[in-house]
């Protein structure tokens, strides 16, 4: 049986390894951060080459330098409605090992740098909800920021986007 004070320090290391920079973004009126590290870079909205037989929420591919890119609207793999597009809304290169995916947002805000001790653990939604793609829930000020394991989000259709790529564009 371990003792409490080992169980608090496992909590201690877990909030250790979330502690860093995170770009942050919004989805309506919500705010949520993915690791600064998996961030290639951000880019305005260009054209979107549809794919047939996708779910919604993949809008499509995008030629950037060379390169098709999948695109994914996160609202509607957010189970959110669409929106309509502004001068603000952008698309987020993450890149996810083997994989460069392209995330459409509403705006993105900024580079934060959040401390562990600030970040909590997602909470539990019941047994019927997935809340595994949630790196924790960072707080700052007046607000809470949902932290996305952006490799868990995508992470599902990691082999339907990757067929949606090729190495490089003739």
């Amino acid at each position: 049986m371990a003792s409490p004070a080992a169980s608090s320090s496992d909590a201690t290391t877990t909030t250790d390894i979330r502690s860093g920079k995170y770009l942050t973004f919004c989805l309506g009126n919500e705010e949520y951060g993915l690791e600064i590290l998996k961030v290639r870079e951000i880019i305005g909205l260009m054209p979107i080459t549809t794919v047939p037989r996708t779910p919604d929420y993949i809008k499509g591919v995008v030629n950037l330098r060379g390169k098709v890119i999948p695109v994914i609207d996160l609202r509607l793999k957010f189970l959110m409605p669409e929106a309509e597009r502004t001068e603000e809304t952008c698309v987020i290169v993450v890149n996810l090992g083997q994989v460069e995916v392209g995330i459409i947002v509403d705006r993105v805000s900024e580079v934060r740098d959040i401390d562990g001790k600030n970040i909590d653990d997602p909470p539990s939604f019941g047994t019927n909800v997935d809340s595994s793609f949630i790196l924790g829930m960072g707080k700052s000020e007046e607000r809470v920021t949902i932290l996305l394991d952006i490799t868990k989000v995508l992470g599902e259709n990691k082999t339907e986007l990757s067929d949606l790529t090729s190495e490089e564009i003739e």
